[in-house]
């Protein structure tokens, strides 16, 4: 029986895009570890797919060969052999298993997952599935291949970006990314498990959008004892996963956990490369460049625009949640419960830069609730000495909203001495950049801003975490 597959709603359209078209389809999927790209494309073409194989994570050329082999022999009788010679045969006998199948008005689906696990040191597979995809695929109009990988750096510069055989041959891409907060509620939804909005966003600013870490979740528990059971109870299903997941994605990973270190220490406002790399301590190299973007490419890390003062910069934060959370509390407080930690003054400091990058992610649905996502907009962050905003939305219509990003477990109070905090800001932020546009003070809480004399005086927009379910 086919499993629903809640969200991915552009991913499915796709997908099924690719059935309907009138040529044959080279499909590339990618995304981090546990993201579910072999659920989606395993649920959504299972009736589509005629061959499918997974790479061994630490197979030679004779293991990859011997289980693509073997996946071919239980599917047909025609083949009788343990190991082809090298890839050039095993895709040619791929090409003759095909060619005995019956002709069908849908499309055949050929999945090869962790693509790069099977594309070894000097294997040759690369270069054969190039001349597969190219001598036999894409002169028929009846295929749809999809290639799938977890090291996302590898899918986007071997396959998406590749110069040489597969260049300008990816007809689609799709980004996995973890699920936003609207598609959690769906997933939770449709396992019957009822959560509390403000509960599940406790556990989103913990494990973040990762399906296979939701699965997790037992119906019945609070946020606070299904993270204390995941993350810090005997033999905790995350206890290991930081460096299980860096060690799956990156061949070599101690710069990518060095810079993840060094941004999880710097929290205020991000850092730029040169800041980045300065404290990294890790000199010029290519291979500091080369690892950064590969956390940005695998969605750990945000490379986002901002203002200091009139003067434009890029900056870097850490964007995984789990990340950042196992850097503030699992690694430090190993052997602890959750259920004292949560209370301590590091919990609060904590709490208000994870919803900030948690409002960050759901922008459009922010824009959505101000009634905006249709104009034309810009996001960035801006400070200056005297003021910070994390979150500016510069619209097209000459009006700029200034977003206060506020985690608290009631309603927050602003009272006068916050009030001057906000004006500063707004006053600030005009001087340096807002010249003739009008600004909006909006505030982003989780339940929402006490109606008082001064909220009244500066809050134009009063948000509260229902909007970010969109």
């Amino acid at each position: 029986m086919t499993k629903v597959i809640v969200g991915r709603i552009k991913e499915k359209e796709i997908l099924n895009e690719a059935l309907n078209s009138s040529r044959s389809e080279l499909i590339a999927v990618y995304g981090r570890r546990r993201i579910g790209k072999t659920f989606l494309i395993r649920e959504f073409y299972e009736k589509d797919i005629v061959f499918s194989v997974t790479g061994y994570s630490e197979g030679d050329r004779s293991v990859q060969l011997k289980n693509f082999m073997s996946k071919l022999n239980g599917l047909t009788t025609e083949f009788n052999q343990e190991e082809p010679a090298d890839w050039i045969d095993g895709f040619a006998l791929l090409k003759q298993y095909i060619i005995s199948l019956r002709k069908t008005q849908r499309k055949k689906v050929i999945f090869i997952d962790e693509f790069p696990w099977m594309a070894t040191n000097k294997s040759g597979f690369l270069a054969a599935f190039e001349n597969f995809w190219n001598e036999f695929c894409s002169v028929r109009t009846d295929l749809v291949v999809v290639v799938c990988g977890s090291a996302a750096s590898y899918m986007v510069h071997k396959i998406i970006k590749n110069r040489k055989g597969l260049s300008k041959r990816i007809t689609k891409k799709i980004n996995l990314k973890p699920f936003s907060l609207g598609e959690v509620k769906a997933f939770f939804e449709n396992k019957n498990i009822p959560i509390l909005e403000s509960e599940l966003v406790k556990i989103y600013m913990s494990l973040g959008g990762i399906p296979e870490y939701l699965e997790q979740v037992r119906k019945g528990e609070s946020a606070v004892t299904t993270i204390d059971r995941l993350c810090f109870g005997p033999e905790a299903y995350l206890e290991n996963e930081f460096d299980e997941v860096f060690e799956s994605l990156f061949s070599s990973s101690s710069f990518h956990k060095k810079i993840i270190d060094v941004l999880a220490s710097d929290r205020k406002k991000g850092l730029t490369r040169t800041e980045l790399l300065k404290k990294c301590d890790l000199g010029t190299s290519g291979r500091f460049s080369r690892s950064l973007e590969e956390l940005e490419i695998s969605g750990f890390v945000l490379k986002y625009e901002s203002y200091t003062g009139k003067s434009k910069e890029t900056l870097y934060r850490i964007y995984d949640e789990y990340c950042l959370f196992h850097l503030q509390f699992l690694r430090p407080f190993k052997g602890n419960s959750w259920v004292q930690l949560y209370q301590r003054p590091e919990y609060v400091i904590w709490c208000g830069h994870a919803f900030e990058t948690l409002c960050l992610k759901h922008s459009k649905q922010i824009k959505r609730a101000l009634k905006i996502e249709g104009l034309a907009s810009e996001n960035y962050a801006w400070s200056n000495p005297q003021a910070q905003v994390d979150l500016v939305i510069d619209r097209a219509d000459n009006w700029i909203n200034l977003c206060e990003m506020k985690f608290c477990n009631d309603e927050f109070t602003i009272d006068a001495s916050y009030l001057k905090k906000l004006e500063t800001k707004k006053r600030e932020f005009k001087t340096d950049k807002a010249g003739r546009k009008g600004i909006y003070v909006t505030m982003v809480s989780t339940h929402g801003i006490r109606p008082n004399q001064y909220s009244a005086a500066i809050v134009d927009h009063d948000l509260t975490l229902n909007c970010l379910f969109g």
